[in-house]
């Protein structure tokens, strides 16, 4: 689809509840009927597929689990360590790509770290086997679980900075800054585009009615640049008052801390081991992807 942003404004404004038959779902697009729908307990999620979830499905559903500090710290140190060391290997190159060297590894390497598991034992999946246990590991074990998600948002974030270099200087000079920008960039560019559900009986969604049995498509990207929402929503604004993503659930969701978590790190290594970072000559990063969205390279100068 060459224009993404303008298909879902189509939707928006004239088909905000659409039967869509090569998807096979109910397409919904508004911002204020997916941000009701996601938390319907009415919409069933899709059946797991091994130990990762379906693309999307980081919200946070059923009692609220609370964030252990101690665990949190613990992941911190060992995100930050990982982050040094990825920013530093690449900081003497002519050019490197961030989306494949960094971005994609950082959460990866938390993750296996913490567990005391190498990668490949990662990629099969024997995150139980972990010679570390901790207050850490089951935080370790969602961030493996999110890290393509996570990688993908990390993604978006540098491109929008690096984009804008008085955005990207003023995360640089002042660190709380990099809250606002990450929330934003959640919004403006959300990893995950398409959010699905089963409905659980006949539920009404945008002034219609889903059958039961149904599936129910979540346009997460649409919703998220939607004018009624958001002024300006093609902008990328981190001083917008309430950007209200839906990326990644609430801000207290314990998915939504450990990818804010990583974005802090990723943003402070970057910083120190590539201050004069920016755009390698003649690139532009694009957004390639269909339920997950992200540019496939960041090609920048590092030093």
């Amino acid at each position: 689809m060459s224009d993404r942003y303008g298909f879902y404004r189509t939707l928006r404004e004239s088909y905000p509840l659409v039967w869509d038959d090569r998807l096979g779902a109910w397409l919904v697009s508004r911002y204020g009927d997916v941000a009701a729908a996601l938390g319907d307990p009415g919409l069933a999620r899709p059946r797991r597929r091994g130990p990762c979830c379906w693309p999307g499905e980081v919200w946070c559903e059923g009692p609220r689990r609370e964030v252990d500090d101690e665990a949190l710290g613990v992941l911190r140190e060992v995100s930050e360590r990982t982050a040094f060391v990825l920013a530093r290997r690449l900081a003497q190159r002519e050019v490197a790509d961030l989306a494949e060297e960094f971005c994609h590894w950082l959460p990866v390497g938390t993750a296996a770290t913490a567990l005391g598991l190498s990668y490949a034992e990662l990629a099969r999946g024997s995150r139980a086997g972990g010679r570390r246990a901790g207050p850490a590991a089951s935080l370790a074990v969602l961030c493996a679980d999110r890290s393509a998600l996570i990688g993908k948002a990390l993604t978006s974030l540098l491109a929008n900075l690096l984009d804008r270099p008085d955005e990207w200087a003023a995360v640089r000079d002042a660190p709380g800054a990099l809250t606002a920008a990450w929330r934003e960039s959640l919004r403006r560019n959300p990893p995950v585009h398409v959010v699905l559900r089963r409905a659980r009986r006949d539920t009404r969604i945008a002034d219609g009615t889903v059958p039961e049995g149904a599936a129910v498509a979540l346009l997460i990207g649409a919703a998220s640049r939607d004018p009624d929402r958001f002024a300006a929503p093609d902008r990328f604004d981190p001083r917008r008052a309430a950007p209200a993503q839906l990326a990644f659930g609430p801000p207290d969701c314990p998915a939504a801390r450990v990818a804010e978590l990583q974005a802090e790190c990723a943003a402070r290594a970057l910083c120190e081991a590539m201050p004069e970072l920016r755009w390698a000559k003649g690139f532009r990063p694009t957004e390639t992807g269909l339920l997950t969205r992200a540019p496939r390279t960041l090609l920048v100068r590092p030093a």
